[in-house]
């Protein structure tokens, strides 16, 4: 997350990457968390919520179309 310097949009993005849901302790099972960061392959991601932990690399900011290194 050092990667999100102080730019205006990625507050979101911030949010989203820093966000702990109430109700699911494992953030694959929530709808409310969109975002993920791999640590391992230093990439962000739209998570896919289809029951397991994928997620579909992105290499552009889903808010205002940034690039993400």
């Amino acid at each position: 997350m050092s990667r999100l310097a102080a730019k205006p949009c990625w507050e979101d993005m911030r949010r989203q990457l820093t966000f702990r849901c109430e109700d699911h302790e494992d953030l694959s099972n929530c709808p409310d968390s969109l975002v993920v960061y791999s640590e391992n392959s230093g990439q962000f991601g739209i998570r896919v919520h289809d029951g397991g932990s994928s997620s579909i690399a992105i290499r552009h900011c889903p808010w205002c179309g940034a690039t993400l290194v």
